[in-house]
């Protein structure tokens, strides 16, 4: 057996499990990341360890396919929390790999790093010199079988010196060993007896691969369909209602609130997807199935633990009758046809910046149709789920929206740019101050980009905090930023760009496509912070109500 190093005995056993890592070399990696070379794994430089995490988590939910960050200890590691909080709220597997207090004991400079991820809901799998393999690969398996993030640490003193000989069996298979049971049965009855049924998947029923077996359910039941955000057009079809919950439209809200039957796949049935609880009619059943062992919401009637794609499967099969409801979807398209769809902008500001709806719409039309959008947190966070055409789910990255964070945008596209290989343009859509956050790593998108589009939607501002708390008289100088020449930053790194005062201006956008999209185009777009996102509107109110609720 080859002899490896304790950090090559990770490195070995990562490669069987991943191609590509993210990160920081320090002291506490750099024997790790020496091996990795070795091994032929793509290592793409961040130039902050905040980025680590976030680029591997957005190369996951990109490609489906695992990837690392790697970090040095100490400041290296704790400057990688907030994505790896983020990735375990999401249900991301995603490894960390870090170095770590000698065995020995802890220096001076040292801090508990096991107890820091352990409060994020992070494992932590500290490598020894006679087990590196085995923990290593432990450590993967418990990432990709919970769905979660982990650390494994290299202790200092152990980094360099020879691992023992171990016989390391072949990475396990995923199974599939549920199908639901007695329960399904239960659940295609009250399906075929559905007059106003609505199937929702969630990002289970993607992860799954479940969407073909619910479009054909739904196309038995003449169900109409729905999906959560991150479920954009899984279920596109006849009787694709779009996204449930505030990015939806008012129209298509309402007649979801008709539905008598909703079975819901995958989904968690946050806040947001059931707008603060005035999505669902309260006299529909809900049903969900989800891999979770209960519930994950207490308006649900019937819960079935199962894999999306099976269950669904099973459900074809129990069903003995053809569409039952096909009047349902015939007066869903007459009035979607006819309601109002998403407010088109304004030509014109009070201040005369750019409206982004307005920006929205037009960008759609200029961007190559062959996308996958990434997505910073912010105020801006609705237009593209909103405005913009996004072909697959795994096509709209946003990382940061379980921990709600902002400016993890930059580190995001990183990872999904290396995960996109079939010609795709990478879009990334961030606000000025998450884009401030993570401004290091425009250096690296540039780097790891084939094709980029970065638009900032610039309006000198926390737009989030202007419309929350801006809006109830506090005080916005804190809120306020200092104009920003994004465009002028991003040329001195290396990519083209341009500042967007008018939607004319999007015609230095238009002439880099016509040129083949090749690297990375930042457009600097200057909007207006008058414009108040509908599902801000919606949360705002959600809140005033629950304080109505508790002074009541």
């Amino acid at each position: 057996m080859t002899t490896l190093t304790v950090s090559g005995r990770v490195a070995q056993v990562l490669s069987s499990y991943l191609t590509d890592l993210f990160g920081v070399m320090g002291n506490g990696n750099v024997y790790f990341l020496d091996a990795a070379e070795k091994l032929g794994l793509r290592f793409s430089p961040v130039r902050h360890e905040g980025a680590a995490i976030a680029a591997a988590d957005a190369y996951y939910r990109a490609s489906g396919r695992l990837a690392a960050g790697t970090t040095t200890y100490g400041p290296g590691y704790t400057n990688a929390l907030t994505a790896l909080a983020e990735a375990v709220q999401a249900q991301i597997p995603v490894v960390l790999v870090t170095g770590e207090a000698p065995s020995t004991g802890a220096r001076p400079q040292d801090v508990d790093q096991a107890a820091i991820a352990a409060g994020l809901g992070a494992a932590t799998f500290t490598v020894t010199r006679d087990a590196a393999g085995s923990i290593a690969r432990q450590a993967v398996e418990y990432a990709l079988t919970k769905r979660t993030a982990v650390v494994i640490a290299i202790p200092y003193d152990l980094a360099a010196l020879e691992a023992a000989d171990e016989e390391l069996p072949a990475p396990l298979a995923p199974q599939v060993t549920d199908d639901g049971g007695a329960g399904l049965g239960q659940v295609a009855r009250l399906l075929a007896g559905a007059k106003r049924p609505l199937i929702l998947a969630g990002r289970g029923a993607h992860l799954a691969g479940a969407g073909p077996e619910l479009r054909e359910l739904a196309d038995r039941l003449g169900a109409l369909s729905a999906g959560t955000a991150l479920a954009l057009n899984l279920l596109q079809g006849e009787g694709y209602l779009g996204v449930a919950g505030g990015f939806g439209t008012d129209t298509a809200a309402g007649l979801m609130g008709e539905a008598d039957v909703v079975l819901v796949a995958g989904a968690s049935l946050s806040p947001f997807t059931l707008r603060f609880g005035h999505l669902l009619g309260p006299d529909s059943t809900v049903i969900q199935i989800d891999s979770a062992l209960q519930p994950t919401h207490p308006r649900v009637d019937l819960f079935v633990s199962a894999d999306a794609k099976s269950a669904a499967g099973r459900i074809l099969q129990l069903l003995d009758s053809e569409a039952s409801a096909e009047a349902w979807r015939a007066e869903a398209r007459k009035r979607l046809a006819e309601g109002p769809a998403h407010h088109p902008g304004s030509d014109e500001t009070a201040d005369g910046r750019l409206d982004p709806r307005s920006l929205a719409i037009a960008l759609d039309a200029v961007l190559p149709e062959r996308r996958t959008v990434v997505q910073d947190g912010g105020h801006f966070l609705g237009w593209a789920p909103m405005y913009w055409k996004i072909p697959r789910p795994q096509d709209l990255v946003m990382v940061g929206t379980a921990f709600q964070t902002i400016g993890l945008g930059l580190a995001s596209a990183v990872g999904a740019a290396r995960a996109v290989e079939d010609g795709r343009t990478l879009v990334l859509a961030s606000g000025d101050g998450g884009f401030l956050m993570g401004l290091a790593d425009l250096e690296s998108l540039i780097g790891a980009a084939d094709s980029a589009v970065v638009v900032i939607y610039n309006d000198a501002a926390y737009g989030a905090e202007i419309h929350q708390y801006g809006s109830k008289g506090l005080t916005e100088k804190p809120m306020l930023i200092p104009e920003v020449d994004f465009s002028g930053v991003a040329r001195a790194l290396g990519a083209e760009s341009a500042i967007i005062r008018s939607l004319a201006d999007l015609s230095a956008l238009q002439d880099w496509i016509d040129a083949g999209a090749k690297g990375t185009f930042v457009a600097d777009c200057r909007i207006t912070s008058s414009v108040r996102a509908p599902w801000m509107s919606e949360w705002m109110q959600a809140k005033q109500e629950a304080k109505a609720a508790v002074a009541g």
